[in-house]
């Protein structure tokens, strides 16, 4: 979704993705096996709308 969204995978560190577009900055914890928090669910469909 960050992908479609026009951000690009800057890089891993440790379990976490960093995503970035222009000046704007997201960090994607990426846990084999679990789901997302809610809210880290929440601000990730606020970054991709913008």
């Amino acid at each position: 979704m960050l992908l479609k969204a026009g951000f690009e995978h800057v890089r891993t560190k440790g379990s976490h993705k960093i995503y970035r577009k222009d000046k704007e900055r997201f960090i994607l914890p990426f846990h084999k096996g679990k789901t997302l928090h809610p809210k880290i669910v929440k601000a990730l469909m606020e970054v991709i709308e913008e």
